[in-house]
């Protein structure tokens, strides 16, 4: 199953003709003949005598990177004007830990202390020059990430929701339309629409826009959840929990953003 998270989708590659699966023991087995199996180019399984990952690790490695992102939350917050430079050089970090060959723990974690001075930074800016109300828009969204996550995880869990090819294409189609609607807005937003907002500043049509990212968002951690899980029935090396790891932290923080946005739009008509 392909992620919008481009970390993700390098384990959606064992399900395609010629891969390697495996199960949730981690024992390796073959869906094709030995040779077809040559064309693989995605993760290795681990090596014999090597540890392989178990969601144990994922959930470490992935409370680690929330601790560390937190701290520079704290930073971000209290100083606000390295928001824009945490943000590209965060950018420029991510693509370095989405398409290095072997995961580098380091720049995993400089990535989430980057994403949290951004994140804080941008939380501080929506918090104190766009809410005039006095709602705590950081707080209502922070709790509604985390109600976001456990409900994703329930309905995964659950399997009240099927992570199979129709979801899939069914979100890729609209993470796709969403990001050109997104670019659009951008562009209107220098244009002057919606007070500078774009197309999220146009009364009701933003809040549908807002709420849109926000199930977008939402959604794509199912599919992260079931990558995850076929990493894990893979048995590949635990030093893929941290990649793993990575990729989850980028799309909860795209989640956050969203919910911010969407609490900030409604502070907005409330004034």
């Amino acid at each position: 199953m392909e992620s919008r998270n481009p970390v993700i989708r390098r384990y959606a590659d064992f399900q395609r003709p010629g891969s390697v699966l495996g199960n949730n023991q981690g024992t390796v087995i073959t869906s094709t003949p030995v040779e077809e199996t040559k064309t693989f180019t995605g993760p290795t399984p681990a090596q014999p005598g090597e540890r392989v990952v178990t969601m144990d690790d994922v959930v470490m490695k992935s409370f680690s990177m929330l601790a560390v992102l937190l701290v520079g939350a704290f930073v971000g917050w209290n100083a606000p004007g390295f928001a824009i430079i945490a943000a590209i050089a965060g950018l420029v970090l991510g693509l370095v830990n989405t398409f290095k060959k072997n995961v580098s723990p380091v720049l995993v974690i400089t990535y989430a202390l980057l994403q949290g001075v951004f994140v804080g930074g941008i939380s501080y800016i929506y918090q104190n020059l766009v809410v005039a109300d006095g709602t705590n828009i950081v707080g209502n969204t922070i709790m509604s990430t985390m109600v976001a996550f456990g409900t994703m995880l329930f309905l995964f869990k659950s399997g009240i929701i099927k992570v199979d090819a129709k979801f899939t294409r069914m979100m890729l189609v609209a993470m796709v339309s969403y990001l050109v609607i997104a670019v659009i807005s951008l562009i209107a937003a220098f244009m002057g629409v919606g007070g500078g907002w774009g197309f999220y500043g146009v009364g009701g049509l933003g809040i549908l826009l807002a709420l849109f990212g926000v199930g977008l968002a939402s959604f794509s951690l199912m599919l992260d959840f079931q990558s995850i899980r076929q990493a894990i029935s893979l048995g590949l090396p635990e030093k893929e929990s941290w990649r793993l790891a990575f990729g989850l932290t980028v799309t909860l923080v795209w989640l956050y953003l969203e919910m911010l946005r969407l609490f900030a739009i409604l502070s907005g008509r409330r004034d």
